[in-house]
């Protein structure tokens, strides 16, 4: 056996070629993040070793290289298998290395792959094997007559019919595991394809809604099919209300098997050649390149839903905090009734109620109206949360009625409520307010995110917020690890207040865990709240690279160094107080300029610290206790109401972004029901909608004018567009 082996992998040059980067700084990245160092660290603090690549491109490249590392792992499992077999050489060594993906090594392996023992292979052992390659040489003798030569009783070959059929298995498998004919067929299929749905017959009663009605009869291009219309036939078709399956044209894919197997070539063999070819495509390849294709497609529309989840979290994470508020969180309700908590300016629960203010068993509309006037003088409370559920509609207009008549100062606000219960149901509410039962810590939870987002959102399962499509069917593992991400992302990306910060949120920061975020939140108990970043080597278990890659992340207003309430690591806290003594500086508000101008090459060459490091310091002194998220709009403050059949086409009304999907976003404009700004709602020029991304144009939480388009009552539908001159 020829002594040929994969080549070791050259990682760095991999991924340099897969993104486009440059080596050094893809070895830069490598090293960091095999020494421990986390994504945002990196991203933040590590500039000049990275060339500034920004968290994206880290992530870029940590994926490339799992991408390459499982390829290589692959490639070396094939080849132990084929020396095992006795049949490794210089000529399969040479296509193997050349295999630049997992399908392709897969294909070259199928040959050779252990498989169940197949009629193929019982022909084979029958001894038909010599036959197949007379065959194969296209005779011009009487086939019949050279196949009695091979009919065998006691080999189960009892005749010529038997014999041909054997030889026509060898040659159907033959045909169906050869790799250049696959990758031609998936190509061709791939381009030429379609992915077809229908309604299965007397499944229409189990779509009473009509859901799936645009994929009753759906036909659309594989290259050309949208995401979000893969997962919506897959949900279908699991739903048993649809069949799904993909259709290519098979008489061309027939012809083009027997060019490359028989060529111009007539006869008898050349007739059993073809025959074996259209039996290997309809059993073998057809069947399996079919599964490919939907697995591929379904695992492209899961990756792009994964993306989509993941901006929606990240942008609501990053709504903006309404601060300095006094908030009544109200959780509507009928039967049970409409929970109430009132929660202080921090987020300190104050008191609870339940009021009854909607036609039910114990309907009090004068009670509940006391209640809550009360509630508003004694907390001097400014704002209500009104979660979306559930009666929703009628408490906003319970609410409206209650500030005309006697509260005229109070507003109030929508809030998504998805995922309150999964909170209030959970250990951590539990854990926050035993006393109270789980209706009452919704409330709670529906203020509180009005207030801060971020805070509260982190206590929940990102799965229960509703900001993402079909997220029930998309794949767990790669969900979860997307969401993890988006979470670091948003948390490291803001700061989190030292003193303040609950586990939850601490979890999240880089270099923490769950077991070392509760050591601090166990030392803040017992010694009080931290004077400086310093303090944080005391707590249990957070030991020097832990300390090296949080402390940039966690803020300490008012302690007893400024520099603990800035982005400014304490490794260049030596570098921050000399640019602070250059400038004479008491009050750094007053010498913005003055630390404008140190921002020079000579200054950074002085200091030994790179440029990207300079500029972050002298921004972090100049915006001390920074909150990105201050800079946007925080929500739309409402004082009355509206309902589906107060819309009129034409009606220009100011919403949140409750939701961006593939095709479009979903607005809160104040009605029980969001509206839908279609993708082709976003452009004026309508020709251009397949070309844009619904990303490009609004975020969740952005606060957007928009003009309604079409109400449908029947279907509690509302159309609404981004620009005026959309309405006809």
């Amino acid at each position: 056996m020829e002594n040929v082996s994969i080549p070791e992998l050259d990682l760095i040059a991999g991924i340099a070629n897969e993104l486009e980067l440059p080596k050094t700084k893809i070895k830069a990245t490598s090293d960091l993040l095999q020494d421990g160092n986390t994504v945002p660290f990196i991203a933040r603090y590590r500039k000049e070793a990275t060339g500034n690549l920004d968290e994206v491109q880290i992530r870029d490249i940590q994926a490339s290289s799992k991408r390459l590392e499982d390829l290589q792992a692959r490639k070396l499992t094939v080849q132990k298998a084929l020396i095992d077999q006795s049949v490794w050489n210089s000529a399969l060594a040479e296509r193997l290395i050349a295999a630049d993906s997992l399908q392709k090594v897969e294909d070259f392996y199928l040959p050779y792959k252990q498989k169940r023992r197949t009629k193929a292979t019982i022909a084979k052992e029958a001894g038909l094997m010599p036959l197949a390659q007379k065959i194969q040489s296209f005779p011009t003798d009487d086939l019949n007559q050279i196949a009695l030569d091979y009919v065998d009783p006691a080999q189960d070959l009892p005749d010529v019919k038997a014999v041909m059929n054997g030889v026509h298995e060898i040659f159907a498998e033959v045909i169906g595991e050869n790799a250049g004919l696959r990758e031609w067929i998936r190509n061709y299929t791939q381009q030429n394809g379609t992915v077809d749905a229908k309604i299965k017959r007397g499944a229409q009663e189990q779509d009473p809604k009509s859901i799936y009605a645009l994929y009753y009869d759906f036909s659309q291009k594989i290259k050309q099919i949208q995401n979000h219309q893969i997962l919506a036939v897959n949900r279908g078709e699991k739903a048993g209300i649809l069949s799904v399956g993909i259709e290519v044209d098979q008489l061309a894919i027939e012809r083009y098997l027997k060019f490359r197997l028989v060529g111009s070539k007539q006869g008898a063999a050349a007739e059993v050649l073809v025959n074996a070819a259209k039996d290997a495509y309809k059993r073998f390849i057809g069947p399996a390149i079919e599964r490919e294709i939907r697995k591929q497609l379904t695992a492209q529309a899961s990756a792009d839903a994964i993306k989509v989840f993941g901006k929606n979290l990240y942008h609501l994470l990053m709504g903006a905090p309404l601060r300095g508020q006094v908030v009544l969180g109200f959780d509507p309700g009928i039967r049970t009734g409409s929970k109430l908590a009132v929660v202080d300016e921090n987020g300190k629960f104050l008191e609870k109620a339940v009021i009854y203010p909607h036609r039910a068993a114990k309907y009090d509309p004068a009670g509940a109206k006391k209640i809550i006037i009360n509630l508003v003088h004694k907390y001097q409370v400014t704002l209500v949360a009104i979660g979306n559920g559930t009666a929703s509609r009628e408490s906003q207009q319970f609410i409206a009625d209650l500030i005309k008549s006697d509260l005229p100062d109070l507003k109030y606000v929508v809030v998504n409520e998805a995922g309150a219960s999964v909170y209030s149901a959970s250990d951590i509410a539990r854990t926050e307010f035993p006393e109270l039962q789980v209706e009452q810590r919704s409330a709670i939870s529906i203020a509180r995110r009005l207030q801060d987002p971020m805070a509260e959102l982190i206590k929940i399962d990102p799965q229960a917020v509703g900001v993402g499509q079909y997220q029930h069917d998309l794949p767990t593992k790669e969900l979860s690890e997307q969401l993890d991400q988006v979470l670091e992302t948003a948390v490291n990306q803001v700061g989190v207040n030292l003193n303040t910060a609950s586990a939850q949120l601490l979890l999240h920061i880089a270099g923490l865990t769950k077991t070392t975020a509760q050591n601090i939140v166990d030392y803040r108990d017992h010694n009080g709240a931290f004077k400086t970043r310093n303090e944080l080597k005391k707590v249990a278990k957070l030991g020097p690279k832990a300390f090296e890659q949080a402390a940039g992340f966690l803020r300490i207003p008012n302690g007893t160094n400024s520099l603990d309430n800035t982005e400014i690591h304490p490794e260049s806290y030596k570098v921050a107080k000399e640019l602070l003594k250059r400038i004479d500086a008491t009050d750094v508000e007053s010498c913005q300029q003055q630390l404008q101008a140190l921002a020079t090459d000579d200054v950074a060459k002085e200091l030994q610290i790179g440029l990207p490091t300079l500029y972050d310091i002298i921004d972090a002194l100049k915006h001390p206790g920074r909150d990105l998220r201050d800079q946007a709009i925080s929500a739309v403050l409402r004082s009355d109401v509206l309902t589906l059949k107060d819309l009129k086409p034409g009606m220009e009304l100011q919403g949140t972004v409750r939701n961006v999907v593939d095709f479009g976003a979903f607005v809160d404009i104040g009605v029980h029901e969001d509206g839908l700004v279609h993708i082709n709602e976003m452009v004026k020029n309508k020709n251009q909608h397949h070309k844009l991304n619904p990303h490009d144009h609004v975020a969740v939480g952005d606060i957007i004018t928009v003009w309604v388009k079409e109400v449908d009552l029947k279907r509690e539908r509302i159309g609404l567009t981004l620009f005026s001159e959309n309405i006809s």
